[in-house]
C-alpha cells in the first residue's frame, strides 16, 4: 500500500468541499496533521493536479481571500466563489462561520 503525500491528502479533503462552502487552511491542517503553512504550499501547486481541485474554496482562518494572487487573475477567486452563492466583500468571505465546512470526512 502505498502512503498519501501530504499534498494528496490535502487536495483530497480539497476536492470533497461542498459548492458554496469554504474551509480553512489551518482547518485541513487540523483534519491531516501538519501545520496550515504547508497547506498553503500545497494549495500554491493545486492549479497543476487533475482531477480538478476547488482552491477557490480554500481560505484564511478570518475568512479572507490570501491565495488569490495564485489564480490565474487576481479577480478569479473572488468569481468563482461568488458564482457558487458566496457573498465577498474586502475580499472576505461574508458570513465565514455559517459557510465554513465542518471536515467529518474520512480521508
Amino acid at each position: 500500500m502505498v502512503k498519501a503525500s501530504f499534498f494528496e491528502k490535502v487536495y483530497e479533503v480539497v476536492r470533497k468541499v461542498p459548492k458554496g462552502k469554504v474551509v480553512s487552511y489551518g482547518d485541513i491542517a487540523n483534519y491531516i496533521g501538519g501545520s496550515a503553512r504547508m497547506v498553503g504550499w500545497a494549495m500554491n501547486a493545486a492549479h497543476q493536479q487533475h482531477p480538478p481541485i476547488p482552491a477557490h474554496r480554500v481560505v484564511n482562518r478570518n475568512g479572507l481571500l490570501t491565495g488569490k494572487f495564485h489564480f490565474d487573475t487576481p479577480d478569479l477567486m473572488e468569481q468563482l466563489l461568488k458564482n457558487e452563492g458566496i457573498e465577498i466583500k474586502k475580499n472576505q468571505v461574508v458570513d465565514f462561520k455559517r459557510l465554513r465546512w465542518e471536515i467529518k470526512i474520512e480521508c
